[in-house]
Parts: structure tokens; sequence; C-alpha cells
């Protein structure tokens, strides 16, 4: 079997170091396609080699651009690859631009296509996220889902017959490095100035369009976590920086201090450092779930509604709405005594993968 994963950004990028692993310890083949879409050397480069991903086979160099010409450019660039090597399935992961690209191009080439973790919704048709997704699972083959309430979405529009639950492999990367980070096998991490590892402090990122688009939106966030009483550790992706200086708002301010992306290993290690986590980021949510961390996210809703259950998550799509009181009660609050399940699965999803793509 051979099998092409295409990938173009930070998240598909930590959900292939599983799947490559487990192709890895196969006689299948498996080849890497990186589209481009994340070019920052700290929000792609990085994660090859800090979570041991084989170099991409291929990378198209796609770059910035509005999601027609960003989508349009990997459709374009991928259409050669799929014809010259002929897969027998296209993997897809998640729902950025290079996920819809991979699918499309795929389908008018009538070549089989898997999307990785198929099913999540927001309900919110504002992101782009989804309508990548969304668009996505209903031209993909196979639908490998992470979660029953995934499954259920699935089924809610008539694509259950393709649907298989192989759990999220989110879960693989992320407790594997976890013990290597309390094992002491990675290096502490770096941290922004400011931020002591030995004293209370809140992690924070954000970078979504509906968040950072708006001068009056961003400031306002912006704002909430400069109030804080605790200091706020803020790893500023690149959309972030720009549209900081665009606006003309500064970041660091108050108990805000500003730092650069992490690998995983050391976002691990952050987190697990961390009194809990505030954020935009879907991955992040998880994560913090994994990690025993409470979370407050700075949305209206959340594709991964399981990390509600007990308060270990919060949506909190606007901070002033709440007295300065309540609102830091809210993001310093500490993480729900209540034991947590496994919604997300049991740490061996990739070889679900494997296995699901090889009896299809």
């Amino acid at each position: 079997m051979k099998v092409i994963s295409v990938v173009g950004a930070r998240p598909q990028l930590i959900k292939l170091a599983p799947i490559a692993a487990a192709f890895a310890s196969t006689e299948h083949e498996h080849m890497i396609v990186h589209t481009g879409q994340h070019y920052d050397a700290d929000l792609s480069d990085v994660f090859f080699s800090g979570l041991g991903i084989p170099d991409p086979d291929i990378h198209l160099g796609i770059g910035s651009g509005s999601h027609g010409v960003q989508t349009g450019k990997a459709l374009a660039a991928l259409d050669p690859v799929f014809l010259a090597e002929k897969p027998d399935w296209v993997l897809v992961y998640g729902d950025t631009n290079s996920t819809l690209a991979g699918a499309l191009s795929a389908v008018k080439l009538h070549l089989p296509v898997a999307h990785l973790e198929a099913g999540l919704r927001s309900f919110n048709r504002m992101m782009p996220e989804e309508h990548n997704r969304i668009l996505t699972d209903h031209a993909a083959d196979l639908l490998l889902a992470p979660t029953e309430e995934a499954m259920r979405h699935l089924a809610a529009e008539g694509l259950a017959a393709r649907s298989t639950l192989v759990g999220d492999v989110m879960v693989d990367v992320c407790l594997n490095v976890r013990d290597a980070v309390l094992a002491g096998r990675h290096p502490a991490p770096a941290l922004p100035e400011g931020i002591r590892p030995d004293e209370p402090y809140l992690l924070a990122t954000l970078h979504r369009a509906e968040n950072t688009d708006s001068r009056q939106r961003l400031a306002m966030l912006l704002d909430g976590l400069a109030d804080l009483p605790v200091p706020v550790a803020l790893l500023a992706h690149p959309r972030l920086v720009a549209k900081a200086e665009e606006h003309g708002i500064k970041l660091a301010r108050g108990a805000v201090h500003v730092g650069r992306p992490l690998p995983y290993a050391g976002m691990v290690a952050a987190v697990l450092g961390s009194a809990g986590v505030v954020t935009d980021s879907g991955g992040l949510q998880k994560e913090a779930y994994l990690l025993a961390r409470p979370c407050t996210t700075l949305r209206p809703e959340t594709e991964w509604i399981e990390t509600l259950v007990d308060g270990w998550n919060r949506l909190v799509p606007d901070p002033s709405a709440h007295s300065r009181s309540e609102w830091i009660d809210i993001a310093t609050r500490p993480a729900p005594t209540a034991a947590q399940g496994t919604p997300y699965g049991d740490g061996r999803a990739a070889h679900r993968v494997v296995e699901t793509l090889a009896a299809k």
C-alpha cells in the first residue's frame, strides 16, 4: 500500500508524527508532501526535527496568501504530484487550506481520500476551518473520526457508512512527549523573558482571524490578559505579531510577556509548568485537557466539547462582558478535582489509522 500524507501547518505536523512512526513499523510506503502553508521555521521546520518526523519527500513552497489564493496554489501544485505517484490513498489532516486542497485534487483525479480528524464541528460558519472540514468530509472516501461525538456529527450528515472511529492521534503524541518531558529527556522550554518557571504563570496563544482581524476585539482580548494578576506567557504566532503591528497595538504590557512559538515538546513542558492555559487554539485546548491543566478558550464555541466536562475548559468569547473579578476567577481557577475520562482514546490511534487504510 502506498499512502501520501498532505500536510502544511503546525497542527498537522504534530498529527503526522505518530502516523509516520506507525507507517515506519510496516512494509507500506508512506510519502510526505508539505504544501508550505506554514513556512515560518517556528511553525514548521522545528516540528520535523523535534518530533522525529522524516523530512518531506516533496515541499511545494506555497506560502501565504488569501484563503482562495493559498488553496488554489496548493491544488494546482498537488495535481502533478498525485498523477506521478498514483497512491492507493491520499491522507489529509484536520481543517486547513492544505487539507481541502489535498482532498479536492485527489477526488478530481479519482484517487481515494481519507480524512484524519473527521467529523469535528464548531457550527460556526464564519470560521474558514469549518468550511474546510465540512467540504473535506463530504468529498472523502474514508472518514477517520477521533471521538464518538464526531461519529454522531458524521451520521447526522449521512456519512455514517464512510466513517470509522480510530481515536485521536494527538493523544498518541501528547502522552509520549509528556512522559519524555517528565523523565527529563527534553530541555526546559524557552519561556518569554520575565516568566519564572518556579512561579505560577498562565500560558496563552492567540491567532484566529476572528480574534485578530478586528482592532477592537484584539485590543479587548489583550487588555483582558494584561489585567490578570499572574504573569501571562503569550507565545506570539506570526499572524498575531503582524496584526498587532498593523493595528498599532502593543502586545507586551501589564501581565503579558511575549515570546516565540515553541517546539512541540517545549509547548508540552510549558503547559505542564503552567497554572493554566488561555487560548483560541483547538489543539492547545485539547493538550491542556490531556495534560490536566484548566483552559480558558477565547471563543464562543469549541470543536472539542469533551473538554468542557467538569469545567476543564471554559468558553469566554468576551472577557470584558464579565466583571474584572469574575474574569480573574475564571482565568486563574484551579484544576478540577473530578477524575477525567478518556474521550480521545488510548494512545494507539495512529496504528488503527494504518490498519484501517490497509484493510479497505
